[in-house]
C-alpha cells in the first residue's frame, strides 16, 4: 500500500481549460488526473451527436488532448479517469488508441464503464412497475415517453475500481458520478472496503472539492477576490489522499489561484442540497461533520469525515424534448437607456398579442440592470446603456419563428438611440428539458472491458 497518492483534477466540465491536465501532469508530481465532463445537459448534447455520427457522443477535446498528454503520463506513470465517454466511451477509447498508434506509444491499457445508458430499457422497466418517476413532480415517465433524448444512471466508482485493477492505464467512463473519479483511486490504491462508510465518504469529499476544476483554487471565487494571485495561470487543485482516509488539498507550486480554509470551503458547499445527507452510488457523506485547516501555504487538510451507507437506488438523468425557444437582444444608449428598453419590452410584448401568439413563458432581462439579480436588482439614476434580451418557450415552432421577425422591427419602429442587432433573425431552437428520476440498482449492471493498443 502506498503512504499517499496525489490526485490531480483536469477538466470540471466540457469546455473548462484545454491545458489544464498538461499542466497537471508536466507541474509537479502526480499519480492520477481525474477529468469531469460532463453535466446533464451534455449528456442530451452528446446523445444527438451520436444518432447523427455513431463515431461520436463523447468530449471530443479528449482526443487532441491525449496527443500531448500520453507521453508524459506513459513517462511518469500517471494513469488519468475520466467520464468524457458521455454516451460512447468506446468510440473514445478508439479515438485514443488511433491517437497513440499515431505517436508511436505500444504500450497502452485503456477501460471503459458502460451500462449507464438505459434509454432502450425504458419500457421494459415500465413494463415491471418501475415508472421512473421525476423525483420533483411525481409524474410517470409515461408522460414524456415519445419525447426522451437520453437516459443515463449516476454509477459510482466500484466499476472505476475494477478497470484499474486489470491494469489500466486510462479509465473512460459513460455516466459515472463526479466523485467517483477521484473515490476510486483511493479505493484501489489503498485497497478500501467500499462497506466502510467514513471512507467512502472521505473520498467523495474529495472528490467533490476536485470535480469543478479551479473553483477550489481560487477561480470563482466568492470571498476577496480581488486578492487571489495570478488568475490568469492558475493552478488546479490536487488533493494528496492517505490511506485513514485524510486528504490535504494543494496545488503546484509556481502557479496562480489560492488554496485556502475559504476557497475549499466554497467548493465544499456548492450543489449539495442537504449537507448532512450528500447522496452517492457510493455511499451518503455528512458535509456536517468535515472539519478543514490550514496547515501552510496552500494546504488544507480535510479530515474527520462520516458517512452512511449508500441507498439501494441509483439516480437517472434524464432529457426530453420540450418545444422550442429563441432569443433576441437590442442595445440601448444614454439618455434613458433603461427607460428606452422598458418601452420596447412592453411595444415587442403588445405585438406579439395583437397577433395572436401564445407562449409558454416570455423573459426578459435588461442586461446591465438586472439580468443577474432580477426584482432584487437596486434602481439606478442613469445608466450608459441597456442590453434588453428577450426570450420566448412554446411548443409551436411557428410561433417561434413569428417571434424572431419581430425584433429588427423594433429598431425604426420603437424608441431611439438603438443598436446591437447582428446575426440576423433569431431561430427556434430545441428546448431540452431536464427530467431526474431513481432506478433500483438491482436493474443496472455496470459492463467493465479493459483492452491492449493493438498494431
Amino acid at each position: 500500500m502506498k503512504e499517499k497518492i496525489r490526485i490531480a483534477s483536469g477538466q470540471g466540465f466540457w469546455g473548462d481549460l484545454v491545458d489544464a491536465p498538461y499542466n497537471q501532469a508536466t507541474g509537479g508530481p502526480v499519480d492520477y488526473i481525474m477529468m469531469d465532463y460532463l453535466a446533464e445537459v451534455t449528456m442530451s448534447i452528446l446523445q444527438k451527436q451520436k444518432l447523427r455520427d455513431p463515431a461520436f457522443g463523447y468530449a471530443r477535446d479528449i482526443p487532441p488532448l491525449m496527443e500531448r498528454l500520453l507521453p508524459v503520463i506513459k513517462e511518469k506513470n500517471i494513469k488519468v479517469i475520466t467520464n468524457g465517454g458521455g454516451v460512447n466511451p468506446v468510440a473514445c477509447r478508439d479515438a485514443i488508441f488511433e491517437v497513440a498508434r499515431k505517436i508511436g506509444i505500444k504500450d497502452l491499457k485503456i477501460g471503459i464503464v458502460m451500462g449507464d445508458n438505459i434509454l432502450d430499457n425504458i419500457d421494459d422497466l415500465v413494463s415491471k412497475g418501475i415508472e421512473l418517476k421525476n423525483m420533483e413532480t411525481g409524474e410517470s415517465v409515461k408522460t414524456v415517453r415519445d419525447k426522451i433524448l437520453s437516459a443515463n444512471v449516476y454509477l459510482g466508482a466500484a466499476p472505476v475500481v475494477e478497470c484499474l485493477k486489470q491494469g489500466a492505464d486510462i479509465v473512460i467512463t459513460g455516466r459515472v458520478t463526479d466523485t467517483g473519479l477521484t473515490l476510486a483511486p483511493m479505493i484501489y490504491e489503498f485497497g478500501w472496503d467500499m462497506k466502510d462508510c467514513d471512507l467512502m465518504a472521505a473520498g467523495t469529499v474529495a472528490g467533490h472539492i476536485l470535480e469543478c476544476g479551479g473553483q477550489a483554487s481560487g477561480g470563482n471565487f466568492l470571498g476577496d477576490w480581488q486578492s487571489i494571485p495570478d488568475l490568469a495561470r492558475l493552478g488546479f487543485p490536487i488533493a494528496e489522499a492517505f490511506p485513514n482516509g485524510e486528504v490535504i488539498i494543494t496545488k503546484h507550486e509556481n502557479t496562480g489561484g489560492r488554496v485556502s480554509v475559504e476557497t475549499v470551503s466554497e467548493q465544499l458547499v456548492y450543489e449539495i442540497g442537504d449537507p448532512k445527507d450528500y447522496i452517492t452510488p457510493d455511499c451518503i457523506a455528512d458535509f456536517t461533520s468535515i472539519h478543514i485547516e490550514d496547515i501552510g501555504e496552500n494546504r488544507v487538510r480535510v479530515f474527520d469525515v462520516k458517512g452512511l451507507p449508500a441507498t439501494e437506488f441509483y439516480k437517472v438523468s434524464m432529457s426530453y424534448s420540450d418545444g422550442y425557444s429563441a432569443f433576441g437582444s437590442l442595445t440601448y444608449s444614454w439618455p434613458d437607456a433603461l427607460e428606452k428598453a422598458k418601452a420596447a419590452d412592453k411595444i415587442l410584448r403588445t405585438r406579439l398579442d395583437d397577433l395572436g401568439l401564445k407562449f409558454d413563458e416570455i423573459k426578459t432581462e435588461f442586461q446591465g440592470y438586472n439580468a443577474c439579480h432580477g426584482p432584487l436588482a437596486k434602481e439606478l439614476d442613469e445608466l450608459n446603456e441597456v442590453v434588453l434580451r428577450i426570450g420566448v418557450r412554446s411548443q409551436d415552432r411557428k410561433a417561434i419563428e413569428r417571434f424572431g421577425k419581430e425584433i429588427a422591427p423594433l429598431i425604426l419602429t420603437g424608441p431611439p438611440g438603438v443598436t446591437g442587432f447582428a446575426g440576423g433573425r433569431p431561430k427556434p431552437s430545441d428546448v431540452v428539458a431536464y427530467w431526474p428520476a431513481l432506478i433500483p440498482k438491482s436493474e443496472v449492471m455496470p459492463i467493465v472491458e479493459v483492452l491492449s493498443i493493438e498494431y
